[in-house]
């Protein structure tokens, strides 16, 4: 999975860039199938400057799966504290997704098992 990262009034260090790529990468073995995500974009930002204390550093990741788009925010005192917030956050909407998918094949299988046995056409196992 190729990680995207981008800082908003932020600098983004080198620690950051690993802290992100090590926490966002440990999402990649979610993912059913890693050749089909082509990028996740993570955006890190500091949402301003004039405060000293509450949420003030965001950290945001979409993650493009097949026939969806997995966005996820998360807002904290500390950069770490958020990034692995969303880390957290990405993975449950992962195991969302993924449940949705095995549901809708179920869907399927059992409506084509429903067709196959209703139907005069002889497509009935012998």
């Amino acid at each position: 999975m190729k990680i995207l990262i981008k800082g908003t009034n932020l600098d983004v260090t080198p620690e950051i860039r690993s802290y992100i790529e090590e926490k966002i990468g440990e999402v990649a073995k979610f993912v059913s199938d890693p050749n089909d995500t082509d990028e996740a974009r993570v955006e890190v930002a500091r949402t301003t400057f004039h405060h000293q204390n509450g949420d003030i550093y965001r950290a945001e990741v979409n993650l493009a799966l097949p026939g969806r788009l997995l966005r996820v925010e998360a807002s904290r005192s500390d950069i770490y504290q958020a990034i692995t917030e969303a880390k957290d956050e990405l993975q449950r909407e992962i195991k969302k997704y993924k449940d949705s998918q095995i549901i809708k094949r179920r869907q399927g299988e059992r409506l084509w098992k429903k067709i196959r046995n209703l139907s005069p056409l002889g497509w009935r196992k012998k």
